[in-house]
């Protein structure tokens, strides 16, 4: 279990030094927006790009991706049907769909995935998927969703070429899938870049819980217990009945699928929630709790199919 706790200690040391800057108040009173918006903006962009520019697409035509996709597509569609019918308005709903279905499949899954399942590269097809598919699709909805998008059809069409984080993963994408090399001189900068996206996202979250209160009893105490409930038991279990019953994966095969959506709710959608000023506190909380949950969960699934 050294991958699960290992992963998790990283993040909770990064976490807890962007908590202290909040107390201290070292960054000022836009340090919190600042990192966000460079996360946004600028360094996450530069992480998918330069993470999708070299992967292998052929792990998109998989089994397991589509275990991954139905999984999510599941945990997602519950949230969102709930929400339809509380009447938790679409940019709260988005959210909250995101955080019972998107895992934290970068700073969290990869080493998970190189400690417990024994190679990174398994973590590949939920985060093509996820980069390729759900943040374009989310994050469009979450634009059009805004009271400033009330221009022409055509102009809201092409929303996703407008979003930086869109464009950052499909121009990965592009330049995998045409096998160009990047040259050094202009991947070694992005790479710069990049590497500020995961620590500029946790020490925002860490900020962000200056102050907060305890967890699921607020405003948004129902979104919260359900997106958590979704994404630390309802998705897993929905990997495992797919793989297992659908598509008769077994072993590693198995562990491999049920493990990665087993993952927590993923710290950059709290810079989303934070970017489109839409069920912040939904996401904060969303995503602490199923991190905590995601300890024992994912040692329970490591013992028992493992």
């Amino acid at each position: 279990m050294r991958g699960v706790l290992t992963g998790f200690a990283v993040i909770a040391v990064v976490i807890g030094v962007g908590y202290v800057l909040g107390r201290r108040g070292s960054l000022g009173d836009q340090g919190r927006e600042v990192l966000t918006r460079l996360a946004f903006q600028v360094a996450t962009p530069a992480l998918l790009f330069t993470t999708l520019a070299r992967a292998d697409l052929s792990v998109v035509f998989s089994s397991r991706l589509l275990v991954t996709a139905m999984s999510t597509v599941a945990a997602a569609g519950v949230f969102t049907t709930v929400g339809v019918v509380r009447r938790w308005g679409v940019g709260r709903t988005t959210i909250g769909a995101l955080c019972s279905s998107y895992v934290n499949s970068g700073n969290l899954g990869i080493p998970i995935a190189a400690y417990v399942l024994g190679d990174a590269s398994l973590v590949a097809p939920v985060l093509l998927f996820q980069q390729i598919v759900v943040t374009p699709v989310a994050l469009t909805v979450l634009d059009l969703a805004g009271a400033g998008e009330k221009g022409p059809l055509w102009r809201r069409l092409l929303t996703p070429l407008r979003n930086p984080i869109a464009v950052g993963a499909l121009s990965g994408v592009a330049v995998s899938a045409s096998g160009v090399r990047v040259p050094g001189p202009v991947l070694e900068p992005l790479n710069l870049i990049a590497g500020m996206s995961v620590p500029a996202v946790l020490l925002a979250f860490g900020i962000a819980l200056r102050g907060s209160a305890a967890p699921g009893r607020g405003r948004d105490r129902h979104p919260v217990l359900l997106s958590v409930a979704l994404k630390s038991v309802g998705q897993p279990v929905a990997a495992w009945a797919l793989a297992a019953g659908v598509f008769a994966l077994h072993g590693a095969a198995l562990l491999d699928v049920v493990v990665t959506s087993a993952l927590p709710a993923a710290q950059n959608l709290f810079t989303y929630a934070g970017r489109y000023q839409v069920g912040e506190v939904l996401a904060r909380e969303s995503i602490l709790l199923s991190t905590v949950l995601a300890v024992p969960v994912l040692v329970g699934v490591a013992a028992v199919l493992g």
